[in-house]
């Protein structure tokens, strides 16, 4: 049986309000207030900026109420650096909206698509914990502004700019290997786009499923999640070649040569036409840099030895300095790509460098453990004397993630 939230029905009596009034002030049914009162059901994401303000909490002190505790400001820790930076841009667009002739506004929106456009540019060098806290907080204020008074075209797009935000928060979830918290923002994602006839992002939506699956073994999935992907994709898009591109590294695992060094020679061709984007760092802008990323990854995984050259050609473009913690997680993955190369052709001591270097730089995700523990398998396999190091390096690997609550 549930537990009953008390900590929750203090606040609602506390400001006076009765069940019933507290259900009118929030357009719901007495019920839905009684459900959440009872531990039976928790509120929406798209109701709890609403339910916040009635109460006059934070959405952090909310939490907290439903999880049965007081209302206690949170910890020094578990605020992030930049917090306030954000609360200052959510009141700087509450603001705008609230000037505008509509309860939207073609400013808001504007603004939350740049917003957007930066959190994508910042996620191949940002830690993908801190990403995601950004991500969250966008998303609820979208949701808030669902039932706001606006115009249908700003009604399309609120809903394809919360479509953005979701697909960017599935992702981050997928990079830290929570997939319950992953598949339910894509289905969001998904349903947005839908709604909004936004094909791009439903061909995104597949794309990212099918690399949530690949890491999870499934690699026949991949392909038919990737293909569909493909069949949405505008023509010459960033989502047909990354879908293609994944689709190219799940033949490679299922063994199916051909039809993988198909899929690289495409996503080649297809990048080399699309050409370099104004910001190659956007995660949702393909450039020709991510090609040979991916072809890295691909032929070391088929198990060819020109998987080697692809790899340490990333490495030498992209590494800004021999500071591993400056790597993009681009360089990182290319380590292991590199580790694996070197594995396939017994150059064990330096796979065994390569791979320590990618699980040192802090820029591994989730996952991508998976994959730094093949190189480490492979090795103990071998029962070489760095065999034990580097099982001892992967393993502060996961604990200093675990610590640090991913």
């Amino acid at each position: 049986m549930a537990e009953r939230r008390r900590a929750l029905v203090e606040r609602r009596k506390a400001l006076g309000f009765t069940q019933e009034s507290l259900a009118q002030n929030l357009a719901v049914d007495r019920s839905t207030v009684a459900r959440w009162e009872n531990g039976n059901v928790d509120p929406q994401d798209w109701q709890r900026p609403t339910l916040a303000k009635v109460l006059r909490v934070t959405l952090v002190e909310l939490d907290s109420l439903l999880r049965g505790a007081a209302t206690p400001k949170p910890a020094r820790d578990e605020i992030p650096s930049n917090a306030a930076e954000y609360d200052d841009e959510i009141e700087a667009l509450e603001l705008a909206r609230r000037v505008s002739a509509s309860d939207v506004g073609r400013e808001t929106l504007e603004r939350l698509e740049l917003t957007f456009h930066d959190l994508a540019i910042k996620y191949p060098t940002v830690a993908p914990q801190e990403l995601l806290g950004q991500v969250r907080k966008y998303a609820l204020y979208v949701a808030s502004l669902m039932d706001s008074k606006k115009t249908l075209a700003e009604h399309r797009q609120l809903l394809v700019i919360g479509g953005w935000f979701s697909l960017l928060g599935a992702t981050l979830h997928i990079d830290l290997d929570q997939q319950d918290a992953a598949t339910a923002r894509l289905r969001t994602a998904m349903t947005l786009a839908r709604h909004a006839e936004n094909s791009e992002i439903q061909a995104w939506c597949f794309e990212t499923d099918a690399w949530r699956v690949l890491t999870d073994g499934n690699y026949s999935k991949a392909v038919e999640l990737s293909a569909t992907a493909q069949q949405l994709a505008p023509t010459g898009s960033s989502v047909e070649i990354q879908s293609l591109a994944q689709q190219g590294r799940a033949f490679a695992r299922l063994g199916y040569s051909a039809e993988t060094y198909a899929a690289i020679d495409r996503v080649q061709a297809l990048s080399a036409a699309l050409g370099t984007p104004n910001r190659p760092e956007h995660h949702f802008q393909y450039d020709p840099a991510k090609s040979l990323a991916y072809a890295a990854t691909t032929l070391a995984w088929l198990g060819d030895p020109a998987a080697e050259a692809y790899a340490r050609e990333v490495i030498s473009r992209l590494s800004p300095s021999d500071d591993v913690s400056k790597w993009p997680r681009r360089v990182a993955s290319a380590n292991i790509d590199l580790a694996l190369s070197l594995v396939a052709t017994n150059r064990l001591d330096e796979a065994c460098d390569s791979a320590q270097r990618a699980m040192l730089s802090g820029r591994v995700a989730p996952s991508n453990h998976w994959r730094a523990l093949e190189v480490v398998k492979a090795v103990e396999v071998r029962k070489i004397s760095d065999a034990r190091d580097l099982r001892e390096v992967y393993e502060g690997m996961r604990l200093q993630i675990s610590s640090s609550g991913d």
